[in-house]
């Protein structure tokens, strides 16, 4: 299935990075009709999905033919590929001969979606097992990994990684997720946000209101916002815990908690319910989700009214959330594991802590100072303008073509 993509032009980027439109542009010169294809898991909800609804149409204005299609695929497949989500970040589960079966079948049958491409891009997991189906050694292989590989599960990476040997390229956030004898293979570099996108770009204070109002959000109170998937590794728990030890000192603080259910996540719905169940009947927890018609715009402006963003995974491939709140000068308190570790500079643009009594410290120290967080926030703009824009993330997307194509 083709992604439908909006139009973007480099030349809008011009008030964020200036002559810099004039490099990228320079630099894909000569990747000009290039045909290069994206394939992931799903169309809306997540990270990946998000990405490529900005990067694609940028790729397209500076002279590629870039392309984006999404697996089709039955529900229990995605239960078997949080699996592999799941065990490729740690965690000791079984998958069943029957699992890995099914796994094969469908990549087997979503060989179809590549075409006459040059250039294939296959993120994630999910449709990874494609490039084993199709001899196609003319083409450039990339596979592109958003998650957490530092400390596999070695039973699954030793039988997953054989479906990677075809691949010309493996593309991770960190060079600590380099699997190891794969060193040769990988390269490293951050994914991004887009500063123009509805979720990044800036709102009328009355919209904002407007927003807050329908979600019963008192803009005149403090408030602490996670945004984060319904996810075991996302950790939910301990951000009420650390909202209930700040209320503790600051009685009328308020926690917002995003979210929005992916298509390729059948796990999320059962966590949401847990989640849920933990927060109880605490009237300043509000759950913000598309299931209350919360969606790109909302996002941004509860972020925007946000005092302090919290964010407590335990793993974490690379966090864009935080990136997300850092754009729109919002001082970050969260854990020090995977992406999040280079994003928040600790008592520069935030803080970074494991404990969530010195997580719920630093959120009071900043919700109390407003100076301090005025000046993290200024700290945080800059940090997410230099590094994690997508005029960044096209760059090195660029810069690792031209590389695979001599």
């Amino acid at each position: 299935m083709d992604a439908r993509l909006r139009e973007r032009n480099i030349e809008e980027y011009w008030p964020v990075i200036g002559e810099e439109v004039d490099e990228i542009k320079k630099l894909a010169e000569p990747l000009k009709g290039m045909k290069v294809l994206h394939v992931n898991a799903t169309a809306y909800g997540g990270g990946v999905a998000e990405i490529l609804h900005n990067l694609v149409p940028l790729m397209r204005s500076v002279g590629l033919d870039a392309r984006w299609r999404v697996l089709e695929a039955p529900d229990e497949f995605f239960n078997v590929t949080k699996k592999f989500h799941n065990t490729l970040q740690g965690a000791d589960i079984e998958i069943t001969e029957k699992e890995w079966d099914l796994y094969e079948r469908v990549c087997q049958e979503n060989t179809k979606l590549i075409q006459d491409e040059e250039i294939l891009v296959i993120h994630d997991p999910q449709p990874a097992a494609v490039r084993k189906y199709l001899d196609l050694n003319d083409r450039k292989w990339l596979w592109r990994c958003h998650i957490d590989l530092s400390a596999p599960n070695m039973t699954v990476w030793k039988r997953f990684s054989r479906y990677l040997e075809g691949y010309d390229k493996l593309i991770f956030h960190l060079e600590e997720y380099f699997p190891e004898g794969w060193e040769e293979k990988s390269v490293a570099f951050p994914p991004s946000i887009d500063p123009l996108s509805e979720k990044n770009s800036d709102l009328d204070e009355d919209f904002i209101k407007t927003i807050l109002e329908r979600l019963e959000i008192d803009p005149k109170r403090p408030l602490i916002t996670v945004v984060a998937r319904f996810d075991p590794w996302k950790d939910l728990f301990s951000a009420i815990d650390v909202y209930r030890i700040v209320k503790e000192e600051i009685p009328d603080v308020q926690l917002a908690i995003v979210s929005a259910m992916a298509t390729d996540d059948p796990e999320g719905w059962f966590f949401y319910e847990k989640v849920l169940r933990y927060a109880g009947v605490d009237e300043d927890i509000k759950f913000c989700t598309n299931l209350k018609g919360v969606g790109n715009k909302e996002v941004n402006a509860i972020q925007r009214a946000t005092t302090v963003a919290l964010h407590t995974a335990i793993r974490e491939g690379f966090g864009l959330v935080i990136s997300e709140a850092l754009y729109k000068k919002v001082p970050v308190v969260a854990r020090p594991v995977g992406g999040v570790k280079i994003q928040v500079k600790h008592g520069e643009n935030g803080y970074l802590a494991w404990e969530k009594e010195k997580l719920a410290e630093y959120v009071i120290r900043l919700i109390k100072d407003e100076n301090l967080r005025k000046n993290m926030g200024e700290n945080g703009k800059r940090t997410v303008i230099e590094n994690f824009i997508i005029t960044v993330h096209l760059k090195n997307y660029l810069k690792t073509f031209l590389n695979l194509l001599g």
